[in-house]
């Protein structure tokens, strides 16, 4: 049975992220040293050879497609931006340590939202809808390797929820311009909305891997 491998990338720093600054729906372009780092990576590491490149449609992550595969066809996918932080937008950890709605909503579940925010479960549900909309099309066109470019809390949260084995969120955070391999099949999608976990990306000069997957290579 034929796998499809699709390789989850966090996007590069912006200058909110280098000063701990929640950015959700702010649409902020990569640093200068953002796309300087991304740009020592690609010396460091390989990234895969892919197919298509599907991107939030926030700049942030649009630029970071642009650096890591310049000329692959990408296509935006509006399900992976990033949560909306309502009105912790903009703000830093220092600013909101004492806001009573703040700290309710990091001890609260997947249900809160920040004020006129969204919740973790909305987060999830658009984000089924994106994988969906990936996996559909990568089966159509036959394409069996491709890449997602996407927000650090997207690829935790959809890992957490969609990948196998199980890990909690805290454990399988990407670092900018890093992120995970996970591969599925039409039967494991359709069947139990479920893609297995394989590894991290990119890779050592060593490790890169083929192009061409049978599902039963993995089992």
């Amino acid at each position: 049975m034929k796998g499809y491998r699709i390789s989850v990338i966090r996007h590069g720093m912006t200058e909110a992220n280098e000063k701990g600054i929640y950015i959700g729906k702010t649409d902020l372009p990569l640093s200068p040293k953002g796309a300087a780092d991304l740009a020592a990576k690609m010396d460091e590491f390989v990234y895969p050879t892919v197919h298509r490149v599907y991107s939030s449609p926030l700049q942030r992550c649009t630029e970071t497609a642009e650096i890591l595969f310049p000329y692959t066809e990408m296509c935006t996918v509006e399900d992976f931006r990033e949560l909306d932080f309502g009105e912790f937008e903009n703000k830093s950890i220092d600013e909101l340590a004492k806001r009573k709605d703040y700290n309710e909503w990091l001890r609260g579940g997947k249900s809160v939202r920040p004020p006129k925010g969204e919740s973790l479960e909305e987060l999830t549900a658009r984000t089924y809808k994106g994988l969906h909309e990936i996996i559909t099309d990568m089966m159509n066109e036959g394409l069996t390797h491709s890449a997602l470019i996407t927000h650090g809390g997207v690829i935790s949260n959809m890992l957490s929820c969609y990948g196998i084995p199980k890990y909690p969120p805290s454990q399988i955070t990407a670092e900018p311009g890093g992120g995970f391999d996970i591969i599925v099949t039409a039967q494991m999608w359709l069947n139990s909305q479920a893609f297995e976990i394989i590894g991290y990306c990119p890779y050592d000069k060593t490790d890169e891997p083929t192009t061409d997957y049978d599902y039963n290579d993995y089992l």
